[in-house]
């Protein structure tokens, strides 16, 4: 996340094969989402959907649940890059389809009390929204999660929510 990118994923991918050495299978998801982070921010999509793909399998052959909605937010950020990165005619197709890993990473997240992943997924969702040109949508979501907030202020993730907030205003 600081431009070194690949020494990161070398990192990252020690840690996911220590943490299955040691048999915390519990924690591959959340190492698996940092490796996600990464690729999204350096554009690597077929990387990060392999990441989170293997995630994803974790969570459904271990009955691990711990960074679903993570996995979920993240898989819809790379299909919009991966739909700019390629044919314009396959954005609206990759709209649609990170609107609804958005939707599910939403929905977990508040199955699970999760509110920081909640607030992320709103991020996502309301970003997507913008550009859709449905702020007033995005704007009545990022706000109602974001009242839900009394700490924490100086966070990245509710000072980024702030700056869309004002943003969508």
């Amino acid at each position: 996340m600081q431009g070194q990118s690949e020494e990161g994923i070398v990192q990252i991918r020690s840690g996911i094969d220590a943490m299955w050495a040691m048999s915390k299978e519990w924690q591959v998801p959340y190492y698996l989402t940092l490796l996600a982070e990464v690729y999204v921010k350096s554009e690597q999509v077929s990387e990060g959907l392999s990441a989170l793909a293997e995630g994803l399998e974790v969570l459904d052959t271990r009955g691990v649940n711990f960074y679903t909605a993570e996995l979920h937010r993240l898989k819809g950020e790379l299909l919009l890059i991966q739909a700019h990165q390629e044919v314009e005619d396959k954005e609206q197709t990759a709209q649609v389809e990170a609107e609804g890993c958005f939707r599910q990473a939403l929905e977990v997240a508040c199955r699970q009390q999760a509110k920081s992943f909640e607030l992320r997924a709103a991020m996502s969702l309301s970003r997507l929204w913008r550009k859709q040109e449905k702020k007033e949508e995005a704007r009545r979501l990022l706000s109602e999660i974001y009242g839900w907030f009394t700490e924490g202020f100086d966070t990245a993730d509710l000072q980024e929510a702030k700056a869309l907030l004002e943003e969508l205003s």
